[in-house]
């Protein structure tokens, strides 16, 4: 899967459209837009065109491969939620933790 490919399934999953869904909006087939998203076909200034307004980007953003503000804000977000995870984590040990001694506790009687 090229660059391209990758960034318009990105795009669509973001979206939550399935492939049928992109294809329609696109008015071609699935098998079609499939191989555009696996890059088996090289996609014209046209299709670049369509798929661009689709997405609400310009060319030159569905083409760019630099990170943008949305993948940022994406990655801010995984960090806080990964955060939290960690605490909760942390949380389920403590709980943990206490379930044992109280069946500790309840075995030495």
């Amino acid at each position: 899967m090229n660059a391209l490919g990758k960034k318009i399934r990105l795009l669509r999953h973001q979206k939550g459209w399935s492939q049928e869904d992109v294809a329609k909006r696109l008015d071609i087939s699935i098998p079609a837009f499939s191989k555009i998203e696996t890059g088996i076909t090289d996609v014209n200034l046209s299709r670049l065109n369509q798929i661009s307004k689709l997405f609400n980007l310009t060319v030159v953003q569905l083409l760019s491969t630099s990170d943008s503000e949305e993948d940022k804000e994406y990655v801010n977000e995984v960090n806080a939620l990964t955060q939290k995870l960690q605490l909760r984590d942390g949380e389920v040990i403590e709980l943990q933790k206490k379930v044992i001694d109280l069946y500790e506790q309840l075995h030495k009687r």
